[in-house]
């Protein structure tokens, strides 16, 4: 995949070049936004701002609330409570102004028509369209337009969504969960695409289970529970957040389980065999202690936590604070 060129209008066109600015008038905005279904609270008092130039990773276990977040920030759904804002105006007229491409999950493609057919058709409808050709060049379909929808492999669907969500010069790009399907190598492409997207001033939300790719990928992480925001930082201040330090080790002996849940500061434990995966909120402590037993670990390494375990300390901490207030 390879970027489209990037038009240069101003006002209601793109954002010009640069790195974000926190100081800039923001690209969307959440306030005291709430959603219901029933007895269910899918987003509960969230407000958070994105700036032009962000690449923002929305991450959260299944039910978190991420993708009725994004139905809201697109208009597919409206708050009970609150207000959501794109560039200052309603996501309706945001999305008529041609500011938003979307990548979502959910919905189908139509299948009876082939790739060009259907980026042709985005592109016709977009107000600040980009040539057919170059759309399909940019996501890797130039070798398939003719092929119809209905024959595409997961992978290729993928690249269809995007192409859809980028047939024009939109300042903010949503994508739900988008490298699902691709392959490694594709994978990296798209995401090369984004960065010079992001270049030229344009601001990036994605909703991903992938967590190293938002490690790698994203300026900063979103991260939901249960509707709430519980966390919004870099990923190395997610990673600090979460308070931890990762513990591995071997005993080649054996390891007692139960022994060692009684080890101090203890966070998570994971035993595999002769293989011991600790999460401790005091890592020297617990070393310590551990050769207090009577234990002699090899091949012991002492970390900090990666954002998947950062992730699962976070969420975990989270649910455990509910459960207390119950």
């Amino acid at each position: 995949m390879t970027a489209p060129a990037v038009s240069t209008q101003t006002g209601d066109g793109p954002a010009g070049d640069g790195p974000a600015d926190p100081t800039a008038a923001p690209v969307v905005s959440f306030t005291d936004v709430n959603k219901s279904f029933g007895a269910v609270r899918a987003v509960a008092d969230l407000s958070l701002a994105l700036h032009p130039g962000e690449t923002v990773a929305l991450l959260g276990p299944n039910g978190a609330g991420k993708s009725t977040a994004l139905d809201l920030l697109l208009g597919l759904k409206n708050p009970d409570r609150g207000e959501v804002r794109i560039f200052g105006a309603t996501p309706a007229k945001a999305i008529a102004r041609g500011r938003v491409g979307a990548m979502l999950q959910s919905g189908g493609l139509m299948e009876e028509v082939t790739v060009r057919e259907l980026v042709g058709l985005a592109c016709d409808l977009h107000p600040r369209a980009y040539p057919v050709d170059q759309v399909l060049a940019a996501s890797d379909l130039a070798g398939i337009g003719d092929r119809k929808v209905n024959k595409l492999s997961g992978g290729q669907e993928q690249r269809v969504r995007f192409a859809l969500a980028t047939a024009g010069a939109s300042d903010l790009i949503v994508l739900d969960e988008p490298t699902t399907g691709m392959d490694v190598g594709v994978r990296q492409a798209f995401w090369a695409t984004m960065r010079a997207q992001v270049e030229q001033g344009r601001t990036v939300l994605f909703a991903t289970h992938y967590l190293e790719e938002a490690d790698a990928v994203a300026d900063r992480v979103l991260v939901m529970h249960r509707g709430r925001l519980i966390a919004d930082g870099t990923a190395a201040e997610i990673k600090a957040r979460a308070g931890a330090r990762r513990i591995t080790f071997d005993l080649p002996d054996g390891a007692d389980e139960r022994q060692l849940s009684a080890l101090p500061h203890l966070v998570g434990l994971d035993v595999s065999g002769p293989t011991v995966r600790i999460r401790s909120d005091d890592a020297d402590a617990t070393v310590h202690e551990l050769y207090g037993l009577g234990l002699y670990p090899r091949n012991l390494e002492v970390s900090g936590l990666g954002l998947e375990q950062a992730f699962l300390a976070l969420t975990d901490a989270a649910t455990a604070e509910e459960a207390d207030h119950r």
